[in-house]
């Protein structure tokens, strides 16, 4: 299968050709394209990559690469990935999409939070979303992949088991995120300057975050009921690692050993995702650049409530690696090939 991936300047587009140029085979990435580095080696803009890619940034055309690629990858901001979806469809190539423009179901829902139109809403009902723990056989053979964010794949997951068996009131779920800097993107701004995050912990766009309607919407599928949640996410001093704290109220009373089963249950086929022991919990280093999810929980039962915590790496799980993970199923391959590996601790 062969890969270009188009926008491929930023930080989860650095993560991605890392994580393909050691892939052990069947996925060749064949071309990379910015409009900001045309003509440019990927090493001068990523010299970590040096010694492993010898590809230079091209300008995105569309006759140059059609017979050159069977998959695009779309890294490019939400909005502009309606503009290249459609065309690169329409050639006979398949797309994984980074952004947000194919994650949700409802050209309204998306127009409501993204406060723009969407301008290719037929294409919704054909995306398939990219978590290969709820979708993996549909994303085998899908035309269209939408990839996860990183905040609802660790929230997702983390809350999966709890309204899939129906254990708490689906409008009960608090989500409480911590994220590291890098998934603000590579542009620079006043939030992410580093004096201005360094030592400091801030929230941001509470009650209104655009992930929101994403979490409810996969949940409300696996609990086969409407899910509502509050989500807050917060930015944390520290370059990569998601965690999210999940609160719920359970249904009636439950331990945390019985919990706890259940999880091991619903996940232990799943190869990137661990349900921690009782009285270990998550911890973003553990996972730091690996495709890792780790899940711990326990029960407090002086207020009835489940406190569950999950982490990943955000541009590893949270992004590139669930991109290579889904090509992975894409192209026949096993599910782990390139990305099965331990994080990076301490």
């Amino acid at each position: 299968m062969r890969i270009a991936i188009v926008g491929a300047s930023g930080y989860t587009s650095s993560e991605l050709i890392r994580l393909l140029v050691s892939h052990p085979g069947g996925i060749d990435l064949v071309a990379v394209t910015s409009e900001t580095y045309p003509g440019v080696q990927v090493t001068r803009a990523m010299p970590n990559l040096r010694g492993y890619c010898d590809l230079s940034f091209e300008s995105f055309d569309l006759d140059a690469l059609r017979d050159r690629i069977d998959v695009a990858v779309l890294a490019v901001p939400h909005k502009v990935a309606q503009d290249f979806a459609p065309v690169l469809l329409g050639a006979g190539l398949r797309v994984i999409d980074f952004s947000a423009d194919y994650r949700l179901h409802s050209a309204d829902d998306y127009e409501s939070w993204y406060k723009s139109q969407h301008t290719t809403p037929d294409l919704l009902s054909q995306a398939v979303y990219g978590l290969p723990e709820r979708y993996r056989d549909a994303i085998r053979s899908a035309d269209l992949v939408a990839n996860p964010g990183c905040y609802p794949t660790s929230a997702i997951l983390g809350a999966m088991p709890l309204v899939e068996n129906g254990f708490v009131e689906p409008d009960s779920i608090i989500i409480d995120s911590k994220s590291g800097i890098s998934g603000a993107g590579k542009k620079a701004d006043e939030k992410t300057h580093f004096a201005n995050r360094e030592s400091n912990l801030t929230a941001y766009n509470i009650g209104v975050h655009r992930h929101t309607p994403e979490i409810e919407q996969e949940l409300t599928a696996a609990a086969g009921e409407t899910v509502r949640v509050s989500f807050t996410p917060h930015l944390m001093p520290m370059t990569r690692g998601i965690l999210s704290t999940i609160y719920a109220t359970l249904r009636r009373p439950m331990s945390t050993g019985e919990l706890l089963d259940a999880y091991f249950t619903r996940f232990k086929a799943e190869p990137f995702v661990q349900v921690l022991d009782a009285g270990e919990y998550a911890q973003t280093k553990a996972v730091l650049g690996s495709n890792n999810v780790h899940i711990s929980l326990e029960v407090d039962p002086r207020v009835g409530r489940v406190v569950v915590t999950s982490v990943l790496d955000n541009l590893v799980k949270g992004a590139s690696g669930a991109v290579v993970q889904n090509l992975n199923l894409m192209a026949g391959l096993d599910e782990t090939a390139g990305i099965r590996f331990p994080g990076l601790m301490p």
